[in-house]
């Protein structure tokens, strides 16, 4: 059986080899191991041409998703918030249709952190523009800190890592209201969303958390199982 093809958001930044610095399309190592670790192949995807996004989700078996920086808060009808970095055009533009085309085609997608926001956000959801100033402390923005979060046993999440997971990942945004066809599976002890599910798909999860690192790669195997059977 030939390894279905995973395709991986990625930035476009300037980055620096050799004597050059160029423009360059960059991915940390972590979710092409884990994708190659769990039997797919993986493929990185250049925030580039919206008009190559159809051809994406035809061609490829599955969609991660990635991690990243904050997206445009009025992309969602929000104020611009000063306290985050500088929004990417570009790639929140790019994923947004990413995510939406990839919906639509009943693509298996796993959305990770950031991902997780442009999917709900592609749905026509909003989030927590800045989670500090709402729960009142910093225990989501620490880096190196771990929670113990609560999933729903019934969802696809729950029977892919277990009712609860003890998770570390930083973040100053969260789910506030919910995209179409969304459904929260797994949350944080102070109530913040840390997974979602789209509803009626056949693999659509949404999770706060990093799970293409460590050596749990369970969520990422079910990603993979999924997109081996897209019809």
């Amino acid at each position: 059986m030939s390894r279905p093809l995973i395709g991986i958001t990625a930035y476009l930044e300037a980055a620096r080899w050799g004597k050059w610095v160029r423009e360059a399309v960059l991915s940390p190592p972590s979710y092409a191991r884990a994708v190659e670790k769990a039997g797919g192949l993986p493929v990185l995807l250049p925030p580039l041409n919206l008009g190559g996004i159809d051809d994406y989700a035809r061609g490829l078996s599955g969609v991660i998703l990635a991690g990243g920086g904050e997206i445009d808060a009025t992309l969602y009808g929000a104020a611009s918030e000063d306290r985050v970095e500088a929004p990417q055009p570009h790639r929140d533009r790019f994923e947004l249709a990413l995510a939406r085309a990839a919906v639509q085609a009943d693509l298996p997608l796993l959305a990770i952190g950031r991902g997780m926001h442009i999917l709900n956000v592609a749905q026509g959801g909003s989030l927590i523009s800045w989670l500090p100033a709402v729960v009142d402390h910093d225990r989501h923005a620490s880096t190196g800190r771990t929670h113990v979060i609560q999933i729903s046993v019934s969802s696809k999440l729950g029977k892919a890592v277990g009712d609860r997971a003890e998770v570390a990942a930083p973040h100053h945004q969260a789910v506030k209201r919910l995209g179409t066809n969304l459904l929260a599976v797994a949350w944080a002890d102070d109530q913040i969303v840390e997974g979602i599910e789209l509803q009626g798909h056949r693999f659509g999860i949404g999770v706060q958390w990093n799970p293409e690192r460590g050596e749990n790669n369970r969520l990422v195997e079910a990603l993979i199982d999924a997109s081996r059977h897209r019809p």
